[in-house]
């Protein structure tokens, strides 16, 4: 293998696959929400964000879908 090479000529290209990877979003979570992914984070070794993702990925995957039923409020 060569000790140097010249990479003077070389032409640069965006990965064309980079924006599909990963998309930066905000969300505000709980505190409570944060907390917990944060503790597994710390007995996994797997950084909290990746957590999250793992686990909305998963729900992806599994076709989950919640289930949020609210009461109407009693007439008086």
């Amino acid at each position: 293998m060569k000790a140097e090479y010249d990479l003077s000529k070389m032409k640069l290209r965006k990965n064309p696959y980079a924006e599909k990877l990963k998309k930066a979003v905000t969300m505000r979570l709980s505190e409570d929400v944060i907390d917990y992914f944060k503790k597994i984070s710390d007995e996994t070794g797997v950084p909290y964000q990746r957590l999250i993702n793992l686990y909305l990925r998963d729900c992806v995957s599994q076709h989950r879908k919640i289930d949020i039923s609210w009461q109407a409020e009693p007439k008086c």
